[in-house]
């Protein structure tokens, strides 16, 4: 299967499922086999998840993507062996980041709701100039790429969790500040946007907002 098809609902899935770690084989980069340069498509997504993942305070390095040919036994054991210790290092899934585990749960859920929107990020903001790994890798750690993403993703994750909670029950806005962490002005923000586009209502008998 080409590397170009792990879209990142499968690696949030995979993680969602308690998955310590993923890791992902592509083959060489401009040497294609589908003639699709879709092993790019899957450096992007990756780049794109390690950030996914440093916003909800996983680890990045539980992650990673590693490009040969199929000749290249010997160093798929090298590289799967090295990653396969990093792993045991870092230990279970949210144990070293401290996470609770049903907070990374809700977490993964909420972020995982939001990979359509991350998908059209992805084809009009987030695409690197240039088709080389270093390209890439420049792109996507420059702080400008960084400032964009947390713009971008930041208020949607916290409009995607605060729509996660208002869906066990309605709450008023100091509930959900608490709850998610959040300043009550910006939560005050993000519902008022939400009811502007018909998500939530609320409540004025029960002073709360609810899903519309």
């Amino acid at each position: 299967m080409c590397s170009g098809r792990i879209d990142l609902e499968f690696i949030l899935r995979a993680f969602s499922n308690g998955q310590d770690g993923v890791f992902i084989g592509g083959c060489l980069l401009n040497e294609c086999n589908y003639t699709t340069q879709g092993n790019y498509d899957a450096l992007s997504n990756t780049h794109i998840c390690k950030k996914i993942m440093e916003q909800i305070g996983l680890n990045p390095e539980r992650l990673r993507i590693k490009f040969m040919s199929s000749a290249d036994g010997n160093l798929l054991a090298e590289v799967t062996n090295d990653f396969t210790q990093k792993i045991k290092e870092l230990g279970p899934l949210g144990k070293s980041e401290g996470i609770d585990k049903n907070e990374l749960k809700f977490k993964l859920e909420a972020v995982r709701k939001l990979v359509p929107y991350m998908k059209l990020v992805e084809r009009e903001r987030l695409r690197a100039p240039v088709k080389s790994e270093e390209a890439y890798n420049e792109f996507f750690q420059s702080s400008e790429v960084n400032r964009l993403f947390s713009e971008l993703f930041g208020d949607k994750l916290a409009i995607s969790q605060i729509m996660l909670l208002l869906g066990e029950n309605p709450l008023s806005t100091s509930d959900i500040s608490e709850k998610l962490g959040l300043n009550p002005s910006d939560v005050s923000k993000f519902m008022s946007s939400s009811s502007r586009q018909g998500l939530v209502r609320y409540d004025e008998s029960r002073k709360c907002y609810a899903i519309a």
